[in-house]
């Protein structure tokens, strides 16, 4: 392919989106979050939980042991809206909380086997729909969607997700 040939993007320039092309966009990020979330919420409407359960079962089996506080910065959402999901995750024995070592003041979070088998099953049917999608698209625009995902995050949020992204658990 020729140096400046846009070919591949249908004759769309990348340095200069009309307003039409990033409306296109916008509404293509939209439609895929409805793909993306529609497995997990049926899973979900199944046991009475919504996507804040899901995000909150997310992150404490990414991150296990996590505090209250840094589950909290990690979602962007307020004590009240967390202790809520929280208080019925761990009613409903999927999420145990255990007192902090280092400091007693603290709460620590993990999965119990039932929070983590609920957490299997939703993230297997995201993977599903992402491996799709990957193959489908190829490894030029795995890599170019990650890069954009990546370009869309404020900076604070970037470097939580960077940090969070080569941590191995």
């Amino acid at each position: 392919m020729a140096e400046g040939s846009n070919s591949a993007m249908g004759g769309e320039s990348l340095l200069f989106l009309t307003d039409e092309q990033l409306r296109k966009g916008i509404e293509a990020m939209f439609f895929a979050y409805r793909g993306f979330t529609a497995d997990p919420d049926r899973i979900l409407e199944e046991h009475g939980y919504g996507r804040a359960h899901h995000r909150a079962l997310h992150f404490i089996n990414r991150t296990h042991g996590t505090t209250v506080n840094n589950l909290l910065n990690v979602l962007g959402v307020t004590k009240q809206s967390l202790n809520r999901v929280l208080r019925t995750l761990i009613e409903d024995g999927l999420v145990e909380s255990r007192i902090g070592r280092a400091d007693r003041r603290e709460r620590n979070l993990f999965l119990t086997e039932k929070g983590n088998t609920l957490e299997r099953a939703l993230s297997e049917a995201q993977r599903e729909r992402m491996r799709a999608a990957y193959r489908a698209a190829g490894p030029q625009a795995v890599a170019g969607f990650r890069q954009v995902l990546e370009a869309m995050m404020d900076d604070e949020i970037r470097r939580q997700y960077l940090n969070m992204r080569d941590r191995r658990t």
